[in-house]
């Protein structure tokens, strides 16, 4: 099984590219901190490439920025080629299938978007939750049943409960 999850923030922009074919690519990098043991050990980050393709790797582009913070989910790559001097080159780097905007706007770098922290993007399309909205007119309203502090009433006297 080849998958891999990430989460950390961009260390710079977005690279967007097209293949000659026009399909869309998006280059970045991922700083994500290590697990740290002891209590002087100092924190320490790996930073991790990415590729994203498409409508995810344009999502990506539109809404992250360098410093953004970001989850990825996708599979590890390696490749090889030859360079211009002939030497073998090799490149390993994670081929991003979903995308995901991690804590606050203002912790992300997002906070025009209009996005919310649990939303995400893959190749599917956006997988977000469901609108919260008024409840309809003839829904019940439980407004009444509430005190100042947000509780409801409980009848019968604090004797009654199990603990």
């Amino acid at each position: 099984m080849n998958k891999v999850i990430l989460m950390g923030r961009l260390t710079r922009d977005v690279e967007m590219r097209q293949t000659p074919n026009g399909v869309s690519l998006a280059r970045f990098s991922i700083a994500v901190n290590r697990r740290f043991a002891g209590k002087d050990a100092q924190q320490q980050a790996d930073f991790i490439n990415c590729v994203a393709w498409r409508q995810t790797g344009e999502f990506i582009a539109r809404y992250f920025r360098k410093g953004s913070m970001i989850a990825v989910v996708g599979s590890l790559q390696s490749r090889s080629w030859d360079g211009q001097d002939g030497k073998r080159q090799y490149s390993t780097e994670v081929q991003v299938d979903e995308a995901y905007f991690t804590g606050s706007r203002a912790e992300t770098g997002t906070g025009g978007s209009g996005f919310q922290g649990n939303q995400s993007f893959n190749q599917g399309g956006f997988n977000n939750p469901a609108p919260q909205t008024a409840p309809a007119n003839n829904a019940p309203d439980f407004a009444d049943d509430f005190d100042m502090d947000g509780f409801s009433d409980i009848d019968g006297s604090e004797d009654d409960l199990p603990f």
